[in-house]
């Protein structure tokens, strides 16, 4: 299966933001500075890894081989979206676009008064709560044995899958990582509930995969054979421990850093409110040192 419409804005994206970097050299006259050129580079590793999900044999193996769909998934979900918002790619992929068409496009969307229900809906998703729900409930619905059935029988169903996972996967770390212009309205503490509530979702759906008596999507049951001779309920294991596991490591690494900024954070506002720099209190006993 080929994941037509992710793999074409992939490579769009790409194009886009390659001139936007370009036309921002020649318009300030100097090259981009080593933050920009990171930022950049961290898009790209986004953009490859949705390449990597929808495009290399895991594509392939993911049509026998429920743990290898669930790489995918993760692989969109917890790798590329946060990747994409942390190299914030908005305005580069903007930038290069005729001037008139921007204009045109921002008008439209910003007062059209039939696009108010799509404004309407982009609030509600852009909020933390909206978008929080929207990732989870949208992980959840597609590993319903119905739904998940339809996306390896239609290609069509498959893309929208893909598809939400990534534009939701982004709309929920975007209320994680601060990314430029906006940033995220969740103080350091109410981030770090926001992504352990996501654990947990997360491992309450391996639970409810792994534990299974029986083998839950009847494309994979049906299967005669499948690479490495394994039973249709073990890869269902497989894939429970891989989302269980791998799952939540990048979670983890989000709650690790928000913790300790949220540390420096704390550290800051005590110096400032004691008037001694910060990084010279310790962390015990409030004192110089």
């Amino acid at each position: 299966m080929v994941d037509y419409l992710p793999t074409a804005l992939t490579l769009v994206a790409f194009g886009l933001h390659l001139l936007g970097e370009r036309r921002a050299v020649v318009l300030t006259g100097r090259p981009r500075d080593r933050r920009a050129r990171t930022r950049a580079l961290t898009f790209y590793a986004g953009l490859l890894t949705i390449l990597i999900a929808l495009q290399s044999p895991l594509d392939g193996l993911a049509e026998q081989l429920f743990w290898a769909h669930m790489i995918q998934h993760l692989l969109l979900l917890t790798v590329a979206a946060p990747l994409i918002v942390l190299g914030h790619p908005w305005m580069s992929i903007w930038r290069p676009l005729p001037l008139r068409l921007r204009r045109t496009l921002a008008r439209t969307v910003l007062r059209s008064r039939y696009l108010e229900p799509m404004r309407a809906l982009c609030r509600l998703l852009t909020r933390p709560a909206g978008a929080w729900i929207a990732f989870n409930l949208n992980l959840l619905l597609w590993h319903v044995p119905g739904p998940y059935d339809l996306t390896l029988r239609s290609i069509d169903v498959h893309v929208l899958e893909h598809s939400t996972f990534l534009l939701f996967g982004i709309l929920f770390w975007a209320q994680v990582i601060d990314a430029a212009p906006a940033s995220s309205a969740l103080p350091y503490t109410q981030r770090i509930g926001y992504v352990a509530g996501a654990i947990v979702v997360n491992i309450g759906l391996s639970m409810y995969l792994a534990f299974a008596q029986h083998p839950l999507y009847s494309p994979y049951a049906m299967l005669a054979h499948r690479p490495g001779g394994i039973s249709a309920r073990a890869d269902q294991q497989i894939g429970a421990g891989t989302m269980w596991a791998a799952g939540d490591l990048p979670f983890a690494i989000a709650i690790a850093v928000l913790v300790q900024r949220w540390l420096a954070q704390m550290e800051a506002t005590t110096a400032r409110m004691s008037g001694v720099p910060a990084g010279t209190l310790d962390g015990d006993h409030g004192l110089p040192i």
